[in-house]
């Protein structure tokens, strides 16, 4: 596998600390970004610092700027950005009505606009070298919109279709753009859950006030059992890198606990895209 310049957004926990870990340790040039690396990140940005390959970058995903100026040092640096991983990202919990139009601009803002900040600023450098992956990670709830999580599964539904559309139209310019769907992991960003805030409606679901404790309940009882290990995710950006150009899977499921339902999902809509896109004239570009 060749040497390859690799952008990981989030990588101060969880799956993109892994797959930091993971992509330098097979010698590729490692640009890992996090926020407040002088402040609460900084014992993790000066770990991953010490790692061979591995540059650490300041950036807050949800500036412009800031979001630019770090394209701008990698390609001023190495001349190219082969690989994007949109990683980063946080999940709020609540019934629907709770969520505030704050609330809901904050989830977007990490989930959507900040992978699309870093999809614009690099596609012009892949598109010069007529070669380039773009991985964007989601989540099952990417897919389906479970109850009290509507908000978080439609940041999710947004990424995605921008991800779906996005891959057809850069296919044939040697840019590949993939979908990661990870399940429910014991990682700190689902430790780090946060609450919508308008308490004010609780009183107004009463009947169905325990619903969110029995999936709370449930999903416990089947991480138990089965266990998943994040590094599965990271696992699976590494083979999604070392794929050869064009014959990566639109789609990769990492969910051992309800991964194929969501692969059944997958498969369906494919088919239907499909006939879809040939309709609309499209054919060409499956």
């Amino acid at each position: 596998m060749s040497k390859k310049v690799v952008l990981i957004t989030g990588t101060n926990s969880g799956f993109g600390w892994l797959t930091a870990h993971s992509v330098a340790a097979l010698g590729h040039q490692v640009y890992a970004t996090m926020r407040d690396t002088k402040g609460k990140n900084q014992e993790k940005a000066e770990a991953l610092s010490t790692l061979d390959n591995v540059t650490v970058l300041d950036v807050t995903l949800t500036e412009d700027q800031s979001v630019k100026a770090a394209v701008d040092t990698i390609l001023a640096k190495e001349g190219r950005v082969d690989v994007l991983v949109n990683n980063a990202g946080f999940s709020m919990n609540g019934v629907a009505e709770s969520f505030s139009t704050a609330d809901v601009q904050a989830i977007f803002d990490v989930n959507v606009f900040a992978p699309w900040r870093f999809i614009k600023a690099v596609l012009p450098a892949m598109r010069k070298q007529g070669e380039g992956l773009i991985i964007n990670v989601t989540s099952g709830f990417g897919r389906v919109s479970f109850p009290f999580a509507s908000i978080y599964a439609g940041s999710k539904f947004g990424l995605e279709g921008i991800s779906e559309g996005l891959h057809y139209e850069v296919k044939r310019l040697g840019i590949d753009v993939a979908i990661l769907e990870p399940g429910a992991f014991p990682t700190e960003m689902a430790q780090k859950t946060q609450y919508a805030s308008d308490q004010s409606v609780f009183e107004g679901y009463a009947a169905i006030a325990d619903f969110p404790g029995k999936m709370m309940e449930a999903l416990g009882g089947q991480i138990q059992s089965h266990n998943p290990d994040p590094q599965d995710v990271a696992d699976a950006v590494v083979k999604l890198i070392g794929t050869d150009k064009g014959k990566r899977p639109l789609r990769t499921v990492v969910d051992p606990i309800t991964g194929q339902y969501i692969e059944a999902a997958n498969q369906a809509v494919a088919e239907q895209f499909a006939k879809g896109l040939t309709v609309f004239g499209m054919g060409e570009l499956l």
